[in-house]
């Protein structure tokens, strides 16, 4: 029995500073396991997208090109806050704040994440022609990398094409430390995962390659596309996508759906393959719980419904697409992939309505909660690390703007940080 004092009030305990202190030796190892696998968000900007482009077909001016294709559609199929809005059913105050952010978006980036596909876009090819692509493809990016976030993605781990990745991930990254050193956006794409063990050999070949050039240990990371049944149930009935993350050792930065590979190992006949089939929302369901509190991010699939043809023809794809990404918003994906430069008109628009609808609602909670105001809701601090990072998407994003948050809210960048759980964003 003892006491301790409390505001100069003595306060009865029955347990010993000795019990406390046994306790939290007890529960040393399984802190230190807690810190290691669930780091929290790594407080970076996530792209909202990320756009594939054959090996062969990428160029110095393929950024540009999208995004004067995108405008173009948009000039000719939408070419007032208007005509898009009652295209996707927009919000007449969104109309014209939505419209022009999407305009200034293609003009000035127009892709957020570009990966360089040498796996099923690509196909195979004779090796002198994928080793030319591939160093191509670094010497482009290391001259003229125009997106925050860019890379490739390999062949996958599996012996028939495994040696054929490797080397073209070699080829890559020797071509761009040989132009001047590794871009700070980097990204590596391994798909068709179906083992654990495929992703720790990848582990071992980014190790391999830091030693070799100097690196700091860990540099490199990579993104783990989840598109086999494997990926998310194994063969004793366990799920494995958190194995996966595991078998990483800490360098996987994201998943990313596979939408058509995954629907098809499913049985999913063709008319059906979507990212909001059941067979979708169940192996998205997995990723997002094994992914949760770890720093890796997720990522949804794409549609393959192109925004081509007549007018009547793109505002169907456009209204699907715009859909399907709002969807995936709601749902906790913040990210998906766009395959056709009519694609990014509708990305940014599902974007950018999405957060500035909600953001005079969560600037108001998290002001309230902030300022212990009370409000409309009750919010606790994990409501608060919600709100907080909303409002950091939009603005990273460019759908709200700074000055609006802290109008709004009376909070800085670093404070939204701070409440998110983020260290300091760069």
């Amino acid at each position: 029995m003892g006491s301790v004092a409390v505001h100069g009030n003595t306060v009865a305990t029955t347990f010993e500073v000795s019990v406390r202190t046994r306790i939290g030796a007890s529960l040393a190892a399984v802190d230190a396991e807690l810190t290691r696998r669930y780091p929290g968000d790594p407080g970076t900007r996530q792209p909202v997208h990320t756009v594939y482009v054959p090996g062969d077909a990428y160029a110095a001016g393929t950024v540009r090109a999208w995004g004067d294709r995108a405008l173009a559609l948009l000039d000719e199929h939408a070419p007032d806050p208007g005509a898009l809005a009652a295209v996707l059913g927009l919000d007449e105050e969104l109309a014209a704040p939505v419209y022009e952010r999407v305009r200034a978006k293609l003009e000035r980036e127009p892709v957020e994440d570009l990966r360089i596909d040498f796996e099923d876009g690509y196909g195979p090819r004779p090796d002198d022609e994928e080793d030319e692509h591939a160093a191509r493809a670094a010497a482009v990016v290391a001259a003229d990398g125009r997106t925050p976030y860019i890379g490739i993605r390999m062949k996958c781990m599996e012996a028939a094409v495994r040696d054929r990745g490797i080397r073209t991930l070699d080829i890559f990254l020797t071509g761009l430390m040989n132009a001047g050193g590794l871009p700070d956006g980097l990204v590596l794409t391994l798909p068709k995962v179906t083992y654990a063990e495929q992703v720790t050999a990848m582990a071992r070949l980014l190790e391999e390659f830091e030693k070799a050039h100097g690196l700091a240990a860990g540099r490199l990371g990579f993104e783990i596309q989840i598109e086999t049944t494997q990926a998310v149930l194994g063969p004793d009935g366990t799920a494995t996508v958190a194995r996966m993350i595991d078998a990483a050792e800490g360098r996987a930065t994201a998943l990313h759906y596979g939408t058509f590979d995954y629907s098809a190992a499913c049985g999913v006949s063709a008319a059906y393959q979507s990212m909001d089939h059941p067979v979708a929302d169940h192996a998205k369901a997995v990723m997002q719980v094994a992914a949760a509190g770890t720093g890796v991010r997720l990522s949804d699939g794409s549609t393959n419904v192109l925004p081509v043809g007549g007018t009547r023809q793109v505002h169907d794809a456009w209204r699907l697409h715009h859909d399907l990404v709002r969807r995936s918003l709601a749902r906790a994906y913040y990210q998906g992939w766009d395959m056709h430069p009519g694609h990014l008109p509708t990305r940014y628009a599902a974007v950018y309505a999405f957060y500035r609808e909600g953001l005079a609602q969560a600037a108001d909670r998290l002001a309230a909660y902030v300022a212990k105001a009370g409000g409309a809701v009750m919010d606790e601090p994990a409501t608060a690390r919600a709100l907080s990072g909303y409002l950091l998407r939009g603005l990273d994003c460019g759908a709200v703007d700074a000055g609006e948050v802290a109008g709004l809210t009376g909070l800085d960048r670093g404070a939204l940080d701070r409440l998110a759980g983020r260290a300091a964003a760069s």
